[in-house]
């Protein structure tokens, strides 16, 4: 059983994860693995992504009056996924979709028992619905490529076809 002095000091830090970030995803990690759990930890921190497992009476705690709407029900075994603003903001991104798109990149590319159950984004609690859509969003680099490559190709098609019609008359 944890101390009264020591659930408030998690409490503390949990609202200065929240408080002090773009966005949150809550993360179900019911039976993952340790090992698992450390390449997340690594793969997360190289993106400069915070991670915290929390009981979930402490987070609901710390969550109260922090965002718009009710908080979504938090089940099995809770941890979240935040982008710090000071690290965003002094990286150059502002991409507050990172979280909750690394923790979906990583749950497709290991196949591990990891599920989005909820979160925060631009003040207000989502569901997992919602979050999953997030975390679908490309990168912005991603998102600018794709609109160089789709402003691209109708001028790459013309050339081919004019170099098609030289080849043709010659």
């Amino acid at each position: 059983m944890l101390q009264k002095s020591k659930k408030a000091e998690m409490i503390k830090e949990l609202e200065g994860a929240i408080k002090n970030s773009q966005s949150l995803v809550f993360v179900n990690f019911h039976g993952l693995k340790v090992s698992d759990e450390t390449v997340l930890r690594r793969e997360l921190r190289d993106k400069e992504i915070g991670y915290k497992v929390s009981r979930k009476t402490l987070l609901v705690r710390a969550l109260k009056g922090k965002a718009e709407g009710e908080i979504p029900e938090l089940t099995g075994e809770v941890a979240i996924a935040y982008s710090p603003a000071e690290v965003s903001a002094k990286a150059g991104s502002q991409d507050p979709t990172a979280s909750a798109r690394e923790i979906y990149s990583f749950q497709k590319t290991h196949k591990v028992l990891l599920n989005i159950i909820g979160g925060i984004f631009k003040g207000k609690f989502l569901g997992k619905e919602k979050m999953m859509e997030i975390a679908m969003i490309p990168s912005r680099e991603v998102l600018y490529a794709q609109f160089v490559n789709l402003i691209n190709s109708p001028i790459q098609r013309f050339a081919v076809v004019l170099d098609q019609i030289a080849k043709s008359k010659s």
